[in-house]
């Protein structure tokens, strides 16, 4: 008896291996848009590298991210396996929709990605350069109209400041709001837009099909692999950069907080992940931790003081 009493103690005294965490990923927008497209890269890289064992994705859209962020920060209280992504379209959501939830409802993790803008046309537009697309916004900003992203959101952003560029008054532009990428899409293909804004990754295989012109990239300097000149160029001086991150639930511990950071960390250094990044035209901008906060809390107050100047917010 005493030989299978020692056997026992020594097997439970073997270290088992650590089991991977299981994550729930919230995409607060209908699917195909930047932030969908986000949470599934990182569920194929969480999967793939086995930093997870599972990794499910749901789609909450609606008025920025706001809605889903709400749900969120309601229903994922101490819970460390719940993730949600967002990023600058969900910042300007919150301040141009008054929203009672902000993202210190929630305990932000890192800033994954950053992505430019991206100008295009159907190619069956008379539009042919940014020149043209600015020469009609001059002439009658009303028939010009955008479609990107949500209401208040860097596409809406970066479109108000090419309106301001051009000596337009950007409360006069005729921007329309999608709650997600594929129905952006969908209209901007159909005709039923003048132009379309989003991240340079949305349009990408449209752009190659000759589907969609690119019309112009809001980036400081031309970007590599990517035939089209900078709004710079067409004398417009804009420089806009979308970003993305990823944030965990509210009331975890301090360990809590430190593992899921790990995990992303591990994720952000991948093979895997950096292939999706240059596949998708993505630029690693990751930042975690304290110095993410601070940045998180600049990028509001820059974001505010943006949004009052091309009128969106009071």
């Amino acid at each position: 008896m005493k030989h299978f009493i020692l056997a026992g103690l020594l097997a439970g005294a073997i270290a088992l291996p650590v089991q991977a965490a299981d994550y729930t990923i919230m995409a607060p927008a209908a699917p195909g848009g930047g932030w969908d497209q986000t949470a599934r890269s990182m569920q194929s890289t969480l999967q793939d590298e086995g930093i997870s064992s599972s990794v499910q994705v749901t789609n909450v859209p609606g008025a920025g991210g706001t809605i889903g962020l709400a749900q969120f920060a309601n229903q994922s209280n101490g819970n460390p396996n719940a993730l949600i992504v967002g990023g600058y379209v969900m910042v300007g959501a919150i301040l141009t929709n008054n929203s009672p939830v902000t993202l210190d409802a929630v305990t932000p993790i890192a800033r994954l990605t950053g992505e430019y803008e991206a100008i295009v046309v159907p190619a069956s537009s008379p539009i042919k350069t940014m020149d043209d697309l600015v020469a009609q916004l001059k002439a009658d900003p009303g028939s010009v109209s955008w479609g990107g992203g949500s209401a208040g959101g860097t596409d809406h952003i970066a479109v108000g400041l090419i309106a301001k560029a051009a000596g337009v008054d950007p409360t006069k532009i005729n921007y329309i709001a999608f709650s997600g990428g594929g129905e952006a899409l969908a209209a901007i293909l159909g005709g039923q837009v003048t132009a379309g804004i989003s991240g340079y990754g949305e349009f990408e295989s449209q752009i190659a099909a000759g589907e969609l012109r690119l019309l112009a990239m809001s980036s400081d300097e031309r970007l590599e692999g990517i035939d089209a000149p900078t709004l710079k160029e067409a004398g417009l001086d804009v420089s806009v950069q979308n970003w993305r991150m990823v944030a965990a639930a509210p009331g975890l511990s301090d360990d809590q907080v430190a593992a899921i950071t790990a995990d992303i960390e591990k994720m952000a250094k991948s093979a895997t992940w950096q292939d999706i990044l240059k596949t998708k035209g993505w630029e690693d901008t990751f930042l975690a931790g304290p110095d993410f906060k601070a940045q998180l809390a600049k990028d509001i107050e820059s974001t505010a003081g943006i949004l009052k100047e091309i009128g969106l917010v009071q």
